[in-house]
């Protein structure tokens, strides 16, 4: 059966409060400990009349290792369609994670995209992080402000992003161009990010329109992921002014 969605539960202050500003919040189970540090959070759960719980400590209800004293309770946000996340940009302008295994990497990837203008993601189903309380806590609230659909082949994605008229770039360290100044980047355009390590799958490295790398200038041989992603969401916003 078909995931509903993403955030059902989220931890950290900044991603439960941007998940109350977007009315998903239906239970907030806060720390007493914590009750004085979180009383604005607090004070718009009540005001939005969520249902609440004090516990004397709310790691038995989270999944990472700092919930900074809160968790919600949330409605999950719904997948979208491919069409629909393509539209979410004018021009398009997505993301796309080739099987990316991190959630604190793919967090901080949606932050990064969504600070550069990017309203779209397109996650594989299977062999990928988890969008869940890690994923969310390092994005910082981005996820409420991303459309993202769930597919079950990236490779067959790259195929159905050129039908809809959107060039596919991946990012790896063989591209014969660099993503800085790409020309193409002011068009309708994916950014395919590969997973660490490995980077791009074979099939999606053979079918993008262009490979595109990352200039290296020092002894390291590569870039964390989500390092990479934000520099080459921030050279489609400098390309496109």
């Amino acid at each position: 059966m078909a995931r509903p969605g993403i955030g059902n539960s989220v931890e950290g202050v900044h991603a439960v409060t941007a998940a109350l500003v977007a009315g998903r919040v239906e239970q907030l189970i806060v720390e007493r400990s914590r009750l004085d540090s979180l009383q604005t959070l607090i004070t718009s759960a009540r005001d939005l009349g969520v249902d609440m719980e004090i516990v004397t400590d709310v790691r038995s209800h989270a999944s990472t290792d700092a919930p900074q004293g809160v968790v919600a309770k949330c409605r999950p946000i719904p997948f979208a369609s491919l069409e629909k996340v393509v539209a979410s940009t004018t021009p398009p302008a997505i993301l796309v994670l080739d099987h990316l295994e991190d959630p604190r990497n793919v967090g901080a990837l949606a932050r990064s995209a969504v600070a550069a203008g990017i309203g779209g993601l397109v996650i594989p189903e299977h062999k990928a992080a988890p969008l869940e309380a890690t994923a969310f806590k390092a994005a910082a609230g981005a996820f409420e402000h991303l459309a993202v659909a769930e597919v079950s082949s990236i490779a067959n994605t790259v195929e159905a992003l050129k039908k809809l008229n959107v060039w596919t770039v991946g990012l790896d360290a063989d591209g014969k161009q660099s993503i800085f100044g790409l020309a193409l980047l002011s068009e309708p355009v994916a950014i395919i990010v590969g997973a660490e390590g490995g980077g791009l799958s074979r099939l999606v490295h053979d079918r993008v329109d262009v490979v595109a790398s990352i200039p290296i200038h020092g002894p390291v041989e590569s870039l964390n992921a989500s390092v990479a992603a934000a520099l080459a969401v921030y050279e489609v916003a400098r390309v496109r002014g």
